[in-house]
């Protein structure tokens, strides 16, 4: 692991295997309480560092990091493929996304803007003092970032930290720390200060409790499950929280949508690093009148998508990042089947390797559609008109993405008012996110907004400033 900009050794050590065929990948450090604390130490000095750093410096070393990352694209790719089980062609568009959303991310960082304030409208103002606001950065961050993006998903928490003069204590998931590893080493050849990052690895139920409650902790940055999310909060006091849970994510087809374009969507966002992706669409809504035109369309194109080995580069998907994970999903799909609903395709298990599967009849309220499934499958009900598919979608503990298909604009219009959604797609599934728009969620899908722009208020502080001239 990484402490202080150093390598270091843990007292104990595991075995990384892929998920895929179960090699081993690596060994790793397990980190103990102990290095929970030397980090958060070094990351107090390294805020103070940081902090002095002025805009234009913090930008020069995320430009450098963004270069770097450009020239590592391949090693980058190939790590979170063996770490994933993801196909390498997914894992090299992951990876190639890495350089721009770090200079995204610097320029933002600089892009630190305040007010003036008005102060002589109130009563007591008068004329002889002025007021204004800025933003400062809040010290020391925890980025706790889950294992289905590897890279993007630490980068768009620790690149608008450092960028806004943070320190960052960053646990990757305990599945895919090499990554993160490799991210870290790229900061630092790009000139960051060595307290500025450190990078733990190990066990997230061991360490989560310790980097969160810690006084010294300023801000927490997790992505991962509801669960985990609503454990953060009763364990970690008075601090800044951007929490991106769970979703159960919608899609609506109305009877004038063009059928063709949502089969092919949905067989896209349905199923991509096999259907590991918070904004997979995991429930299909479709007006009783065009469900089974659906299915026909779907059904052959889910048939289609080529599963095996990662490294091959036409495979589509790939394995669940374990094969407890596979029984997971497995037994989801059986249970679901045996509550009325049909599986029409896919979801054979071989080892960690799940074939993507499409059911039909699925009772809307069922845990299938309720509960975050986390796999490649796709559960399609049926809804009876605009008014039953908007209660629908809005029917889960969840609100972090949403889609629908129809060419009337005043259906897009009101699903787009009407759904409790962070991300809203017309057109498309709700698995498509630019790294610079706002993401994140509603209800149970969590609090704060990632996105460069958005997330460099998350890691900042507003502070006004009054100066009083003489009476």
């Amino acid at each position: 692991m990484i402490i202080a900009g150093e390598w270091t050794a843990g007292a104990q050590e595991e075995e990384l295997r892929s998920p895929y065929d179960g090699d081993v990948i690596d060994t790793v450090a397990v980190a103990d309480f102990g290095d929970v604390d030397r980090a958060i130490a070094a990351a107090v000095r390294g805020a103070e560092h940081q902090r002095r750093l002025s805009a234009y410096e913090r930008e020069a070393i995320l430009r450098r990091a963004g270069d770097l990352a450009d020239a590592r694209v391949d090693d980058l790719a190939q790590t979170i493929s063996r770490e994933t089980g993801k196909p390498i062609a997914e894992a090299r568009g992951e990876a190639s996304r890495v350089g721009d959303l770090l200079r995204l991310s610097g320029f933002e960082g600089s892009q630190l803007y305040g007010e003036s304030l008005p102060l002589d409208a109130a009563s007591n103002g008068g004329t002889n003092r002025l007021g204004f606001t800025l933003r400062q950065p809040c010290g020391v961050v925890v980025a706790i970032t889950p294992f289905n993006f590897p890279a993007l998903l630490v980068v768009h928490k620790i690149g608008p930290a450092l960028a806004t003069g943070n320190a960052v204590v960053l646990k990757p998931a305990r599945q895919t720390p090499l990554t993160a590893l490799k991210l870290c080493e790229i900061f630092l050849e790009a000139g960051l200060h060595p307290e500025a990052i450190s990078c733990l690895t190990g066990s997230g139920g061991v360490l989560g409790d310790a980097l969160c409650r810690d006084p010294r902790v300023r801000k927490i940055s997790f992505t991962g499950s509801s669960e985990t999310g609503e454990r953060i909060t009763r364990v970690a006091g008075v601090k800044k929280l951007s929490l991106e849970l769970g979703a159960s994510c919608p899609v609506v087809i109305l009877p004038d949508a063009d059928v063709e374009l949502a089969a092919s969507a949905i067989a896209l966002g349905g199923y991509a690093n096999a259907g590991q992706v918070c904004i997979s669409v995991q429930r299909v809504l479709a007006d009783r009148r065009v469900v089974g035109d659906l299915l026909d369309a779907l059904v052959p194109k889910v048939e289609a998508i080529k599963v095996g080995d990662p490294t091959e580069p036409d495979t589509a998907l790939g394995s669940l990042i374990s094969e407890r994970d596979a029984i997971r999903v497995e037994r989801a799909l059986r249970e679901g089947s045996g509550n009325g609903a049909r599986i029409v395709t896919g979801g054979e298990r071989s080892g960690s390797v799940v074939t993507p599967a499409v059911l039909a009849d699925v009772d809307p309220g069922s845990s299938l559609s309720q509960e975050e499934l986390f796999g490649p499958a796709v559960a399609v009900s049926t809804a009876d008109d605009l008014n039953h598919a908007i209660h629908l979608a809005n029917s889960t503990r969840f609100g972090l993405g949403a889609g629908i298909f129809t060419r009337d604009l005043s259906s897009a219009i009101r699903f787009a008012r009407e759904v409790d959604s962070g991300n809203v797609h017309v057109n498309w599934t709700p698995l498509w996110r630019a790294d610079l728009m706002p993401y994140g969620g509603l209800k149970g899908s969590g609090i704060g907004k990632e996105g460069p722009r958005y997330a460099v208020e998350e890691m900042t502080d507003l502070k006004t400033v009054v100066l009083h001239g003489a009476s």
